[in-house]
């Protein structure tokens, strides 16, 4: 659970009074460190000092202050002035992750290092407490036991929400934007400027106002993708339609929505759980992937693909230390969907003897098994997979994922609505086609496969420079051979399998035959016709 920026002022006290001696704080942002610094030499009575290599040491607490001593821009020359200070004090190192780097080397390094440990016991034995303020976490082994790490790198709701008041409080003042959110708008933005430091959120919190005269939650979230594009694992995907735009699904669709409301503080009152995920299994083509895509756009949160492919190196020991990476950079852009694409290939091999990659696979899948068990951050995570002999036992015991649903391929009624759907998404009017003829036609068809049919017959009207028919539509329909066809006996053992293990992902098939399609107002169910401009309706 995240603390509170009191919290961590009391964490900060309570190391200071044990006389822990010296503490390396994790963070992009010094002001926002500086002023819970100030507070804790408030409480404790001490003096605040400040070390750069630019100015060397210079009071903290008072405003632009010169140096004690300009000499001590030297780092060995600034820890021998904290070692020969009397006074209770803090004094704050920034940017010293450098001459901690054994890497980089450098005559003076080894001597930095023995130094600090030379006046660690002094630390101890004062009222002096020694703080290493750093984005980058170096710590040499010859000093960890000595060092107490905290990660202050993002900052709480609390700090956030001060951000959001003063940039709130600056367009009233500068541009005269009046701004009135309710408290649940509010903690709408709030929570999709989680993962973002207090100055990435007020850059971007103004950036909306600028752009949109208002706190826009797309603008917002498209903010993360910055966050995302240093990531060499992690993919951003912009978002796309809703459910509306998905043909069939019914119940998964049912399933997800009742989740969507779950990341609200309403929610943890009411005592929900954030949900953990699902788990999507099933024929290859029939929606598994466009469905978590839609997930993140129906939900209004960042959708980010984690690339296992990407994670294994030829380093040793840095496959490992990548999945760390995704999955902590994945919490803190959180709330978010994460979605694991054909999870079982990414996989292939975590089960096994290992005596291929020395067991770098299980490790890797072990991580991630053990992040999706203890995971209290809220990301929602979406693994899609076609084959369910290839995957790994582990990841379909329940506590990983909230539930696993099998994708069949579509019924009449859903081939019906998913040829409307690519008709009308390419400019045609749904109402000048015999939807019913066509979905009889295509049984055993994937939503892929019949997206195909679209465009193919598409191509055979613009050719011919004429408009697409519906014979053009059943030519191609003819003319392809389906997935359901090349792959019967294994498509029908994954229904046998998902009888038993997996909830289905559609609603029963109707035992009636098809009744026409009609317009929304006349009560058909998808679409709504006017001027010939097609508005996809969400049934819900």
């Amino acid at each position: 659970m995240t603390m509170s920026a009191l919290q961590r002022v009391e964490e900060l006290n309570i190391l200071t009074r044990a006389k822990y001696p010296i503490i390396y704080i994790i963070s992009w942002e010094e002001r926002r460190i500086e002023d819970m610094l100030r507070q804790v030499a408030l409480d404790r009575r001490k003096k605040l000092y400040g070390w750069t290599l630019t100015h060397g040491i210079a009071p903290l607490d008072l405003l632009n202050a010169d140096p004690v001593d300009p000499a001590t821009r030297d780092p060995l020359a600034a820890l021998d002035f904290v070692a020969r200070s009397q006074e209770a004090a803090i004094f704050v190192l920034k940017d010293f992750h450098p001459y901690l780097d054994e890497s980089r080397g450098g005559p003076d390094q080894p001597v930095i290092i023995r130094r600090l440990r030379d006046i660690t016991n002094q630390l101890k034995e004062s009222r002096k407490t020694l703080i290493i303020l750093s984005p980058v976490l170096q710590i040499p082994p010859d000093i960890e036991k000595d060092i107490t790490v905290l990660d202050y790198s993002l900052p709480t709701l609390e700090e956030l929400e001060l951000s959001l008041e003063r940039v709130v409080r600056s367009a009233r003042e500068i541009a005269g934007v009046k701004l009135k959110m309710t408290a649940e708008e509010r903690e709408r933005v709030l929570n999709a400027a989680r993962g973002l430091t207090c100055i990435e959120a007020e850059n971007v919190f103004a950036k909306s106002l600028v752009m949109r005269r208002k706190l826009d939650l797309d603008v917002i979230i498209a903010e993360k993708e910055q966050i995302i594009r240093r990531s060499q694992i992690l993919e951003y995907y912009e978002s796309v339609e809703g459910f509306a735009h998905i043909g069939g699904l019914g119940l998964v669709k049912q399933w997800l929505r009742k989740r969507g409301i779950a990341f609200s503080e309403k929610a943890r009152r009411f005592g929900l759980p954030e949900p953990k995920g699902l788990l999507l299994l099933g024929v290859q083509g029939a929606g598994k992937s466009l469905l978590a895509k839609a997930v993140a756009s129906q939900w209004q949160l960042p959708l980010l693909r984690l690339d296992l492919g990407r994670v294994f190196s030829e380093l040793v020991g840095s496959s490992e230390q990548n999945i760390r990476t995704a999955l902590r950079l994945a919490e803190s852009v959180a709330p978010c969907v994460l979605w694991l694409d054909e999870i079982e290939k990414g996989l292939a091999g975590a089960s096994g003897s290992g005596s291929s990659d020395a067991g770098t696979s299980a490790r890797v899948f072990g991580s991630l098994l053990t992040w999706m068990q203890e995971k209290t951050s809220p990301v929602f995570v979406i693994g899609t997979a076609n084959d369910i002999s290839a995957l790994p036992p582990e990841i379909l015991r329940k506590g990983r994922f909230d539930e696993i649903f099998f994708v069949d391929l579509p019924q009449p009624q859903e081939r019906r609505e998913i040829f409307a759907i690519h008709l009308a998404r390419r400019g045609r009017d749904p109402l000048e086609y015999d939807l019913n003829q066509l979905a009889l036609a295509s049984e055993g068809f994937s939503g892929a496969e019949i997206e195909q049919v679209v465009i193919d017959a598409l191509y055979d009207a613009f050719e011919d420079n004429r408009e697409v028919t519906n014979e053009d539509l059943l030519r191609n329909i003819r003319q392809t051979i389906p997935l359901s066809q090349t792959m019967g006996q294994k498509i029908s053992a994954l229904r046998q399998w998902a009888k038993t293990h997996a909830r289905p992902a559609s609603e029963p098939p109707q035992p009636q035959p098809l009744r026409p399609f009609q317009e929304a107002g006349n009560g058909g169910p998808w679409f709504r016709v006017a001027d010939r401009d097609l508005q996809v309706i969400d049934p819900a």
